[in-house]
């Protein structure tokens, strides 16, 4: 069974990977690829805030 420790490593590794395909995706004109990803970056932002992490200096898109 994960730690919440672990839980939040992992969450935020998936944020900052989430907010880089973000970036190209928008870079790239994909309206309907950002919209999907902005979802699942929207519900790892919940997680984490729940898990209390700072998303300040992490938090690229800021939406």
């Amino acid at each position: 069974m994960p730690t919440g420790v672990e839980v939040a490593k992992v969450a935020i590794e998936d944020f900052k990977k989430i907010q880089r395909y973000m970036h190209l995706a928008k870079e790239e004109g994909a309206a309907k690829t950002y919209a999907e990803l902005k979802k699942e970056y929207l519900s790892l932002k919940a997680i984490l805030q729940v898990c209390g992490v700072n998303l300040t200096d992490i938090d690229e898109i800021k939406e």
